[in-house]
């Protein structure tokens, strides 16, 4: 419970995801050196190591706390196909063509994370409920637009309320997906390391507290927070804090899928044991939530907690609070640039990293390597080009 002001000391800013049988990487110790340096140990991070290991790569990955430990691995576990807008609002804002590209990209992606990860995701669909008459509007102009393309959504009216239900998406355990990643990636060669915050970007030195690494390219792969890795991007990417709360398992209601709530500003699940995830009211919250502090407030947790009890009529022990910290843009599209020579920033997800994270680190990894800027245009429009051409040689890695 919220105690003047206070929140319960029990499991506080540990996510239900966390089972506690990680193993934390080791820091660095020293000066090494690379053809890619990777920042951000999260999915998009992770993501893109696995595809510079594809390409040959040296990688060696980098995180201030450990893998997972960022919004990654502490988000609700949805999979949900297209951008930060429904789809008749992303059709509205990027364009038909555009808006159709990537919501077919987010499948195809969301069933590479399930086979990347497997035992990870549960392909349940997923559920908007409409809070007022003029969302169920709404849900009626997404619906047509969704089923005028093709795209498989189901008009819902049942014991959850009226909306819609879209079988393509999913839930899935965003943390242990992530730790599945690292441990691929270091069977496949990288070099990891946690606990280890960058405080310098030097050309492509990577500078940490006891250590550097020399690289032939820096990618800055983190969501939350970017904007103070990267400068470069602080008029287009800002940070949020995004909030969840969890309870002990319960037969009290069955969930059977990721559920969104007042335009997706609630959301919440059941884990297969029958614990309840619960997230949002970061509106609730005020500008404080604009925030890189990554930690639950009494506020925005006391409006958690009274949708729980009074409108989900959970009463099961809450036994974990917790917070994230995500990065939003204007467009909400991710950001993707090269900022300087051989130094790629991407990250800005607002809060679809989950599968749109994972397809920046892929089109980040096209062009970076390849040459190749299809996939990114796709993402952010032909009109895109790196602020710093893209090399058409490998660069030479420091000694």
């Amino acid at each position: 419970m919220i105690h003047e002001g206070r929140l319960e000391a029990a499991m506080t800013n540990v996510p239900v995801w966390d089972d506690g049988a990680w193993v934390p990487l080791p820091s660095l110790q020293g000066n090494v050196s690379a053809d890619a340096c990777v920042i951000g140990l999260g999915g998009s991070g992770l993501t893109l190591i696995g595809e510079l290991l594809r390409r040959d790569e040296r990688v060696i990955g980098l995180d201030a706390t450990d893998v997972g430990a960022g919004a990654a691995g502490r988000n609700g576990g949805f999979l949900l196909a297209g951008t930060y807008d429904f789809y008749h609002d992303a059709v509205a804002r990027h364009g038909h063509e555009r808006a159709r590209a990537i919501y077919g990209a987010t499948l195809t992606e969301m069933q590479r994370l399930a086979a990347g990860a497997p035992g990870t995701v549960r392909f349940v669909g997923s559920k908007r409920i409409a809070a007022t008459s003029a969302e169920i509007e709404d849900c009626r102009v997404q619906y047509d637009a969704l089923r005028a393309d093709g795209w498989p959504c189901e008009w819902y009216e049942g014991a959850d309320g009226t909306g819609l239900f879209l079988p393509t998406d999913g839930a899935f355990d965003p943390l242990m997906r992530c730790r599945v990643l690292a441990r691929a990636a270091r069977n496949d060669g990288a070099t990891l390391f946690a606990r280890t915050p960058v405080t310098a970007i030097h050309g492509t030195a990577v500078i940490t507290p006891h250590g550097t690494v020399h690289a032939g390219r820096v990618f800055v792969a983190v969501d939350g927070r970017l904007e103070q890795l990267v400068p470069e991007v602080r008029d287009r990417v800002r940070t949020a804090r995004l909030q969840m709360l969890a309870t002990a398992p319960t037969a009290e209601i069955t969930v059977p899928c990721p559920m969104y709530y007042r335009d997706g500003f609630e959301y919440w699940q059941q884990l297969p044991d029958g614990r309840i995830a619960l997230g949002g009211f970061r509106d609730k919250g005020g500008p404080g939530e604009w925030t890189t502090d990554a930690t639950p407030s009494a506020v925005v947790q006391a409006h958690l907690e009274r949708f729980l009890r009074d409108t989900l009529a959970v009463r099961a022990p809450i036994t974990h609070r917790w917070a994230a910290s995500a990065g939003y843009t204007s467009t909400g599209l991710p950001a993707i640039e090269q900022v300087r020579s051989n130094v790629w920033a991407l990250g800005g997800y607002s809060g679809t990293g989950n599968v749109i994270g994972a397809l920046a680190a892929r089109a980040v990894a096209a062009a970076a390597i390849d040459g190749d800027l299809t996939q990114v245009r796709r993402l952010l429009g032909e009109a895109w080009s790196p602020e710093v051409p893209v090399p058409d040689v490998r660069p030479v890695v420091a000694p």
